[in-house]
């Protein structure tokens, strides 16, 4: 465990250590000092979990024009066109950066293989077998521990940010560390925490994609945009007992057929590509032809056909999803996967410049927990690696202020908490009640199809468990405990500080995206809702978000003065 006192300084935070923040971490100036957060291991992240790979317009009949035109249509009108031919034109050169780092992306001959997926107009995902964003972590993380200007900060979670009372600047974070409160100052901080899944029942996100990130920069004034827009994956693994385990877009674009109990190649009734349409038409194509066959559609499926694909590609392609299957007792080769949609990517997020700018001055924000405007309402496949490096890119420009090594300290005060076992005891019921509900409430009124009086019973009963969740006497020291305070707890398991903290973001994240949900009267992307099951050429602007207020934006982005 590193050791870390209260107030010690860092040039550069950056939180996270998914795709997101090992690259940022990479491409800051070696003269910086960096600390790296990450609430779990260095080698545990959404973007190991990653499967099919990573587009870059590399093929001689491809461009980055086709790229930028492809991922503007799955937008479905609300991405930034500069964001997005940002995103294609670097691909070519950041793809050439990873290979150079040493990842081992799959080849034909001497040339990167290159794959096709849902949406895409030609091949041009690369990808390491069925596991690229593990061999693209595995790259990224040796590289980051040879850094010596790199210090990883592990099991650590950040509760939030500390911004300076009359500048209002980010000057660094309050953190869990070692079962004690500490706030580390810096002159910069990077958001890289990925996602929010864990807030749907069924998710394909592993269990530390809490939202942590857009939870902790909403409280501290941060804009967010677009939150209604999840990503529901079509096709999770839905099996009694097992994991929502993600089997690969690229299955798909090898060949491989979604069917019904009739062995019917449904998703034609829906689209004219079938399942190789965008992933929330597939993902509505079959919640759609459930309701029609079944009345319990929490286990529920249809069926993932790879015997279309040779062996030998399935092989070679998909080892990973050969060995999970096997585990839960399905042979691919000989029967099909039973698989279901589950929550798998959000489009919404801190709203960010082309430089990783957030509102708030010396706050910055990456990847998934970034909404940059190149995902729109419905992220192209292949799309998310590619912008975690991109825009990660682009933090080697990054313009310190050279007044923000000017850090508030009011005051190094350290107080000592003991919070008694029997008192925890009803506090860590009533949050694991909490960390349970929740998901399960979200699944039901804000997963794949939503209306507005399953929104309002959902918002109704969210804010209900923020009342009760803020009432605890742990709630209260916590939030109101002063800026350089530490805070040490005497409690029977360091998880539970854990469990709070990502309970409390949850709870947050689940309101904001119901609240943007019902005010968005229209479906688009990844939102639907039955009551307006149309587009709507009003509705072709940005839901914007800044603490208590929602309201409409043109489809351009903010920036603050920084750089």
């Amino acid at each position: 465990m590193v050791q870390l006192d209260n107030l010690c300084k860092f040039d550069i935070l950056v939180v996270g250590a998914g795709a997101a923040g090992l690259y940022a971490a990479l491409c800051l100036p070696d003269n910086l000092r960096v600390g790296l957060i990450t609430k779990d291991t260095i080698s545990l992240s959404a973007s190991d979990w990653a499967q099919g790979g990573i587009a870059a317009a590399l093929a001689p009949e491809d461009s980055p024009v086709l790229h930028i035109e492809d991922t503007m249509r799955a937008g479905a009108g609300l991405c930034d066109f500069e964001a997005v031919m940002f995103l294609a034109k670097l691909a070519p050169s950041c793809i050439q950066s990873l290979v150079k780092m040493g990842v081992a992306f799959d080849r034909r001959g001497n040339d990167l293989a290159l794959t096709l997926e849902a949406a895409h107009s030609r091949r041009r995902v690369l990808h390491a077998a069925d596991t690229t964003g593990r061999e693209v972590i595995t790259t990224l993380k040796a590289q980051v521990l040879q850094r010596k200007n790199i210090q990883v900060i592990q099991q650590a979670l950040a509760l939030s940010l500390w911004l300076h009372p009359q500048t209002g600047r980010c000057q660094g974070i309050s953190l869990v560390y070692q079962g004690q409160v500490i706030w580390i100052r810096a002159n910069a901080v990077v958001l890289a925490t990925g996602g929010g899944g864990q807030v749907f029942a069924q998710t394909t996100n592993p269990t530390l994609s809490t939202g942590d990130g857009c939870a902790i920069a909403w409280r501290a004034g941060a804009m967010l945009r677009d939150l209604e827009f999840v990503q529901f994956h079509p096709t999770a693994l839905t099996k009694p007992g097992a994991d929502r385990f993600l089997i690969s877009e690229a299955v798909r674009g090898e060949g491989a057929h979604l069917v019904d109990d009739q062995g019917r190649r449904f998703a034609f009734d829906y689209h004219p590509a079938g399942e190789l349409a965008p992933r929330d038409v597939v993902s509505r194509a079959i919640f759609s032809h459930l309701q029609r066959t079944t009345n319990d559609l929490a286990s529920a499926h249809v069926w993932l056909d790879l015997r279309p694909i040779p062996d030998d590609k399935i092989r070679h392609r998909f080892p990973n999803i050969i060995q999970v299957c096997q585990h839960w007792g399905i042979d691919v080769f000989s029967e099909p996967i039973p698989v279901a949609p589950a929550a798998h990517y959000w489009m919404g997020g801190i709203v960010t410049d082309l430089m990783n700018h957030t509102s708030i001055p010396g706050l910055y924000a990456l990847g998934e927990t970034a909404s940059t405007g190149v995902h729109g309402a419905n992220r192209l496949a292949s799309n998310s690696l590619l912008e975690c490096v991109v825009f990660g890119a682009q933090m080697a420009d990054i313009d310190l202020d050279p007044d923000s090594s000017d850090v508030d300290i009011q005051g190094q005060q350290s107080s000592e908490s003991v919070i008694s076992f029997a008192d925890w005891s009803f506090q860590q019921a009533l949050i694991e009640n909490l960390r349970q509900e929740l998901p399960r409430l979200m699944w039901q009124y804000a997963g794949i199809c939503r209306e507005q009086n399953g929104l309002e019973i959902a918002l109704a009963q969210v804010k209900v468990w923020q009342q009760e969740f803020t009432a605890l006497p742990l709630t209260q020291h916590l939030i109101n405990l002063p800026p350089a305070q530490t805070a040490h707890f005497n409690l029977p398991n360091s998880d539970l500080l854990r469990l709070w903290a990502e309970t409390r973001n949850l709870l947050d994240i689940g309101y904001l995206i119901l609240q943007s949900a019902a005010f968005r009267t229209e479906s688009r992307g990844g939102h639907y809702r039955l009551d307006y099951p149309q587009p709507d050429i009003n509705w072709q602007v940005h839901t914007l978000v800044q603490q208590e207020k929602w309201f409409k934006s043109e489809i351009e982005q903010i920036s603050n003065t920084e750089g």
